[in-house]
């Protein structure tokens, strides 16, 4: 009877190891969820022609992700539902082209800055009385609801902020001289001025200290760690420039 219950003893070791191996492998094959607003180019936004998300975020996160061996969902989310998704874990990360500040990293997790992000501002190319933030006062000025580049303009004394659901909307009505001028951050700014045909021009300096970081539920630093492992990965071997190169450049 002893030896019988010995074996039966073993026996339940070895299925504890077997189901433990096979729950970590699951765990490896996760389909990560992966928040996205993908109307902010040229970081993330749908292209027309395949209609799958594209751009400098989409390309840095895949790169990550094959780094590190996982494997991801990206989920095409509105902005304000993404930050909202990312701080109560409704989603795993999220990228998008997310400015690390000290309020988001009460919610959130955050991996290593991957590109510096301050706010410029952006006006009409005939427009040559706006050089700074203070040449602003009395003027109307756009930016995307919930974006830095809004919160900035909410601080500026003597400014009207009109918010828009995507900053695309907030160009067009600058173009259109529905609005004085638009603050977003330089790289999305320098890529809408790119793109408008000599409609557009940045003026003055970039006037914040910014960075984009990778947004992770902040009940997983394990994953936060694989996140910031993969960044690396691609820092190292300089994977960053080219991706700079095609989705930044003008040429």
């Amino acid at each position: 009877m002893k030896k019988q219950f010995k074996s039966i003893f073993f026996l339940l070791i070895v299925l504890s190891i077997v189901l433990s191996a096979c729950n970590a492998a699951a765990d490896t094959q996760k389909t990560i969820r992966i928040a996205s607003d993908t109307t902010w180019p040229p970081f993330e936004y749908i292209d027309e022609t395949t209609k799958v998300p594209v751009g400098f975020d989409i390309d840095l996160i895949n790169q990550i992700a094959e780094k590190e061996g996982l494997t991801i969902e990206i989920i095409p989310t509105e902005w304000d539902a993404l930050l909202a998704g990312i701080s109560q874990c409704q989603y795993d990360v999220a990228i998008s082209a997310i400015t690390i500040t000290d309020e988001r990293k009460a919610t959130m997790l955050f991996s290593e800055p991957y590109i510096e992000a301050g706010q410029i501002i952006t006006v009409v190319a005939a427009n040559n009385s706006v050089n700074s933030t203070a040449d602003l006062t009395g003027l109307t000025v756009g930016a995307q609801i919930g974006t830095t580049g809004a919160i900035e303009v909410e601080g500026m004394e003597g400014v009207t902020l009109k918010t828009y659901d995507t900053v695309d909307l907030a160009y067009l009505d600058l173009t259109n001289g529905q609005i004085d001028a638009v603050i977003a951050d330089y790289p999305t700014a320098f890529s809408f001025v790119g793109q408008s045909n000599g409609e557009l021009k940045l003026v003055g300096e970039v006037f914040t200290d910014e960075n984009y970081g990778i947004a992770v539920c902040n009940q997983n630093q394990e994953l936060l760690d694989k996140i910031n492992a993969g960044l690396k990965a691609v820092k190292d071997e300089g994977g960053i420039a080219p991706l700079e190169e095609k989705w930044l450049s003008t040429k």
